[in-house]
């Protein structure tokens, strides 16, 4: 935020274009009113203490699901001091007045499907993901040493469906593993996904009358622009 205004915002010209994009209304706390900040301040807290302190992870989507288990059996499980109420009751009334999740903001303008009660899960170096302490495959070549992060949508607790971040594109699903420590692998994921784009440059670069010229520009497109690649084509 620029200034205040008196109550007529001035944002950052890009936090102005989110804003619009997202629809959203800002209720922004007054300069030097600890009230309204404490409330977020002491949430914050209560989770650096209660949950965070002394807890020991490996990565961090092990540490998001003891987060999501301590949501459940004490953040959100735990009676209110203030309002007597536990809230995940209370959540259950509030949240038929919040609105879906809007669709994915794209640099490259391209819009993605809306993925509705996803889960986010970064890609490890073995091309797999981790739900509930077990591994699941993702298309060999999926992974990339910046982070790579896909989405996860479970279907009647039985199947875990993956999506592209980026994309949005289907990679594949996963019948989910009862107990812990397992690999569940899909025979599909075993081809490595840069080799189809390896493809996918040359047939594009032959439809140029140089096509070595064109190839070499294309790599230097795929270079720059790793994650994009697929788009840029």
């Amino acid at each position: 935020m620029v200034s205040g205004n008196a109550g007529d915002l001035i944002l950052t010209a890009e936090f102005e274009a989110y804003r619009r994009q997202r629809n959203l209304t800002l209720h922004v706390c007054r300069k030097a009113d600890p009230e309204s900040k404490g409330k977020i301040e002491n949430v914050v807290g209560f989770i650096k203490h209660n949950f965070a302190k002394h807890r020991i992870f490996t990565n961090l989507d092990m540490w998001n699901e003891q987060g999501w288990e301590w949501l459940r059996r004490t953040g959100n499980g735990r009676v209110h001091n203030t309002t007597k109420k536990r809230p995940v009751d209370v959540f259950e009334l509030e949240k038929q007045h919040l609105r879906p999740i809007s669709l994915s903001l794209d640099v490259t303008c391209v819009q993605k499907p809306n993925l509705t009660n996803s889960i986010t899960r970064t890609v490890r170096k073995d091309n797999t993901i981790l739900y509930k302490s077990n591994r699941y495959t993702v298309p060999c070549g999926t992974y990339m040493p910046f982070g790579k992060t896909v989405q996860i949508v479970i279907q009647k607790k039985q199947e875990l469906f993956i999506y592209d971040s980026e994309t949005g594109e289907y990679l594949g699903k996963h019948t989910i593993a009862h107990g812990k420590g397992k690999l569940i692998q899909n025979r599909n994921h075993l081809r490595d996904r840069t080799k189809g784009i390896d493809a996918y440059i040359k047939r594009v670069a032959n439809q140029f009358e140089q096509p070595d010229v064109a190839k070499e520009y294309l790599e230097h497109i795929r270079k720059a622009y790793p994650r994009y690649i697929r788009d840029q084509l």
